[in-house]
Parts: C-alpha cells; structure tokens; sequence
C-alpha cells in the first residue's frame, strides 16, 4: 500500500469508514457482516488498482468469493459470473504470477491510437463486438434459465465489469470508462435489489465510493492511468 497518492488514503479512510457506519445501522446478521467485509476488501483491491499498484490476489480472491455469496442470496445470478471473471482475470494472476503486478505504470496504453484511425477503429470495434456477444449471452442465460428478478440490469452491469476486467487485465486506461459506467450500472442493480428485500444497502453505497475511486483516477494527477506524462 506503499505510494499510493494522498488523495487514494483518505478516499480508503472514507470508504471504511461508510461501510462500516452504512452497516451497523441496519440489522446485523451473518450476511450483513460478510458483506461488509468483501466490500472493505474489495474497495481497498480496486483503490490499490487504480494507483498501479496491485494488491489483489489473496485479498481480491477472497472480497470476489463473498460478494458470489452474496448475489447468490440476491439473486443476481450474473454478478457470480462477473467476480469469478475478477478472479480469473485480476487476483489469480497474482497469485500465479507475482511479475504480473510489476511495473504496471509502464504498461499502461490506450485504445485510441494518436494518428492512427484505423487502428483506433480496429480497436473500439473488438471492444464493442465482445461487448455485445457477453451482454447477449449473459442475458439470454439469466432470463431463461434462473429466477432472476432482475435479468436485464444484472447482464448489463455484468458485461461492463467483465469488459473493464479483460481491458484492465491488457493494461488500457480506457479501462476506467466501463469501471466509471460499471459502477453506476451496480448503484442501480444493488438500489434496486435493496428496494425490491433482497438484499442490505451496504453494496449501494460502497458502488458509490467505487466511483469516486475512478473518478481519481480520472482527476488525480499523482495516478498514472491518465497521466503518464505528469
């Protein structure tokens, strides 16, 4: 956690400090408590991300395990798929391959290639044909074959954290757009779930603080996703 920017610590002090508060202020049960500790995890993982510094892996393996708990009590059926993805692509790796998370600042690279259009083209078109194959299949499974309340919204705020893994994963800032989307696609499907019983609001707003997080990633100049050349 050594060399994260200033502005990434009190971020993580706030974000503890509102999970926390958002939990004890509704009923405490086994749920509840490990809700609370996967988003802890898994906001302090995506915080370490955003400042190029990786600390996923054991963590983020274990934040992604409780949060497939607790979309399985949701009934969220596509959130599973997508933290197993996080799993695959974003904690396995460290684990396996402890260089992964070396040097990632000078790995950093963008789909939009300066004074190649067609190379641009090439690039966003791959994204957006991924983008709709995911979105059609993680709908079609999720309205046909389980009890999903809430197919629609689940299979896109699915496929936009299951493309933003895959471009983290390759090193493209571009990434930060679909997290920045993600997370307000997961603010709907947890207020949603939360409104509908099925589930406590301590992931509606720990969605929130994910998206203060991309917004330093955006913003922060001490961050290397945007500002390589600081």
């Amino acid at each position: 956690m050594k060399g994260w920017s200033f502005k990434s610590y009190m971020l993580l002090m706030l974000g503890i400090g509102v999970i926390v508060g958002t939990t004890i202020t509704q009923p405490i049960n086994t749920t509840a408590i490990v809700t609370m500790v996967a988003a802890i995890l898994g906001f302090t993982c995506t915080i370490s991300i955003t400042n190029a510094k990786p600390l996923n892996g054991v963590l983020g393996l274990v934040s992604a395990l409780i949060y497939c708990y607790v979309a399985y009590q949701a009934r969220n059926y596509n959130d599973i798929l997508l933290q197993c993805t996080y799993m695959i692509l974003l904690d396995i790796p460290v684990l396996v391959m402890p260089k992964w998370a070396k040097n990632v600042e000078s790995h950093i690279k963008s789909l939009t290639v300066k004074n190649d259009s067609a190379k641009t083209f090439k690039h966003w078109a791959l994204v957006a044909l991924f983008f709709a194959v995911v979105l059609g299949l993680l709908f079609v499974w999720e309205s046909r074959f389980t009890n999903s309340p809430r197919p629609l919204i689940d299979s896109i705020a699915a496929t936009i954290g299951i493309t933003g893994a895959l471009l983290t994963t390759l090193r493209y800032s571009d990434t930060y757009f679909f997290w920045f989307t993600q997370g307000i696609m997961s603010i709907v499907l947890w207020g949603i779930t939360a409104a509908q019983g099925d589930a406590n609001s301590v992931l509606f707003f720990t969605y929130m603080l994910y998206l203060a997080n991309d917004l330093l990633a955006f913003f922060d100049r001490d961050i290397a996703w945007f500002h390589r050349n600081k």
